[in-house]
């Protein structure tokens, strides 16, 4: 069954129709307040290191948390985790309010929040992303992760654009406010599901031997491990490059908070034409041969951006890097959700959301080094410029990777 009859599936089910409300409330606050964060970070500083470092702070604490959560996701009930995350990132947004509002807001401050804020991050997305095959049956997979990215990538473009219109309207505090309201949606609709089925699992052993054995899982995979090494390169070399954007938005295009709003919407709307064209998708067949092909774009779609002044160029670069983006994160997440061992969801998906998150924050604090001696431009240039070589890298062996993955899975979907 193909065209949006494949989300229809998905959301028909009550929980996961619940859960996709509750989320994307909360989803658009958490773009409201990512656009503030950056923006305040760079009125008090005027810094790109500044901004790659409260970059790593949202991002980093999964490198320490994620093989905990990974392991934490398989063993406990992650509908009353991600509730327990939800709680801490909700007291960060209100912190942040009231501070802003005071005026007592400090760079220092702003990094130690955003760093609370990260670590409760690192510890939800493991779970977030593996409960999903809780609330839907297994033929409904594809499409219910779809979904999830759709709804991620929507309220990328919605979140944006309302934080320029409050920032410039209102204020950086009430974006963070708006934030903090957001939250009550999503824990109201966590405690509304219903018989979510228990995390399947093994004999109990040490947390880090469990964890261990979840990375040398996915490494030793044919098809998982080599999608994960294509990500863990393609997010150093260039998917922190959005960290930097209020620097673009003063330095490059000269352009105000609403400028910046529309560099991250721009992102946002690119990726809700993938996600639409991917909830479209049947089955997983080609996915592998997408991934690789979008890697591609999304490398000629950042070098464009870098290579022009011209804001409105920048921003049509801009919906094809988002569009590359999701389809590829959409197409990974398919595949792997489908080919991993239940037992070890948790933990692969820890590494997944460790690679996802991690990797960006690296590249944005060598980015936000680097451009403060070559440059803004030149220095994305020059991670899209790796992105192009490690595309080459998974085109020679797209073969190996689809087998593995499509194949099998294909295989054991029959039986």
């Amino acid at each position: 069954m193909g065209g949006f009859e494949n989300a229809l599936r998905a959301l028909k089910v009550r929980n996961y129709r619940i859960y996709t409300v509750g989320n994307s409330i909360s989803l658009i606050g958490t773009w409201l307040q990512r656009i503030a964060v950056g923006w305040l970070a760079w009125q008090l500083t005027h810094s790109t290191v500044w901004l790659g470092l409260v970059a790593v702070a949202d991002l980093a604490p999964t490198i320490v948390l994620s093989p905990i959560a990974g392991a934490l996701a398989d063993r406990i009930n992650r509908v009353r985790l991600i509730w327990g995350t939800q709680i801490v990132a909700m007291s960060v947004a209100i912190l942040l309010a009231l501070l802003t509002f005071s005026g007592s807001i400090a760079i220092v401050s702003l990094f130690l929040l955003t760093l609370t804020l990260g670590a409760a991050n690192a510890v939800n997305q493991p779970a977030r992303l593996a409960l999903v095959p809780n609330l839907v049956a297994r033929e409904q997979l594809g499409s219910a992760v779809a979904i999830n990215s759709l709804v991620f990538n929507s309220a990328r473009f919605i979140g944006p654009a309302l934080a320029g219109l409050v920032i410039a309207r209102g204020s950086v505090g009430l974006a963070f406010a708006l934030n903090a309201t957001s939250y009550i949606a999503f824990l109201l609709a966590l405690a509304r599901l219903r018989e979510v089925p228990e995390t399947p699992s093994g004999p109990r052993r040490h947390m880090i031997s469990e964890t261990l054995d979840g990375y040398a899982y996915s490494v030793r995979h044919p098809g998982i491990g080599q999608i994960f090494i294509l990500f863990a390169l393609t997010s150093v070399s260039v998917r922190g490059f959005i960290e930097l954007f209020p620097g673009f938005t003063d330095l490059v295009f000269h352009r105000g908070a609403q400028g910046l709003a529309w560099l991250t919407a721009t992102i946002g709307l690119g990726a809700v034409c993938g996600g639409l064209w991917m909830v479209r998708r049947p089955g997983i067949r080609g996915l592998t041969n997408l991934i690789v092909a979008h890697t591609l774009v999304l490398a000629l779609a950042v070098l464009g951006f870098a290579a022009t002044s011209t804001y409105w160029v920048a921003l049509v670069a801009l919906g094809f890097v988002g569009f590359a983006m999701i389809t590829t994160g959409i197409a990974a997440q398919t595949l792997v959700q489908t080919a991993v061992d239940p037992a070890m969801r948790g933990r692969v998906m820890g590494f997944y959301g460790m690679l996802f998150r991690a990797g960006p924050a690296l590249n944005a604090l060598l980015m936000g080094w680097l451009s403060s001696f070559l440059g803004l431009q030149l220095t994305v240039a020059l991670g899209a410029g790796l992105c192009l070589f490690y595309w080459l890298w998974a085109r020679l062996r797209r073969e190996n990777m689809e087998a593995a993955l499509e194949v099998a899975a294909r295989g054991a979907a029959a039986e």
